[in-house]
């Protein structure tokens, strides 16, 4: 069982490194490098810190349909949101940038049918991701829609 626990905890670290290197490439190549992941599409979230009041970027799966923009605020089912949803919340006006073209965006979170609507395409876009991530916490897992201004 330890050895087990180990190998898990190193698959985790790998990961996060990984994905470390991903973020910084896509943010720091302009979105000419990385906006996709494993097959699924990456977009550059900046929000304005919601106590800092600094520009925050974040790399975050994106599913857009229209002017609609989805994403979720997993973060790897830990028991906490991610940051860049409290901020959000707080300051609902952010800018997206798909590989090189730029959004600016109005943030809301979604509930009831229409989360369970964006979930399940997400979820499905994810390959079962965030589903795993769900039985990962108690908290019930945001799903946010961006709308392009």
């Amino acid at each position: 069982m330890e050895k087990k626990d180990q190998t898990k905890r190193m698959r985790r670290i790998l990961l996060f490194v990984f994905l470390f290197f991903h973020n910084y490439i896509y943010i720091y190549t302009n979105g000419r490098i990385g906006k996709n992941l494993n097959g699924r599409p990456c977009l550059i979230l900046e929000s304005v810190g919601a106590k800092t009041q600094i520009t925050r970027k974040n790399v975050l799966v994106f599913l857009q349909e229209d002017n609609n923009i989805c994403i979720i605020a997993s973060k790897g089912g830990s028991e906490t949101n991610p940051g860049w949803y409290h901020n959000l919340k707080t300051n609902p006006l952010a800018t997206v940038q798909i590989g090189k073209r730029r959004f600016s965006v109005m943030a809301k979170e979604i509930y009831d049918e229409e989360r369970l609507e964006w979930w399940s395409k997400m979820d499905y876009l994810n390959k079962g991701g965030y589903q795993r991530y769900q039985k990962r916490t108690n908290r019930k897992i945001p799903v946010m829609i961006l709308s392009i201004t």
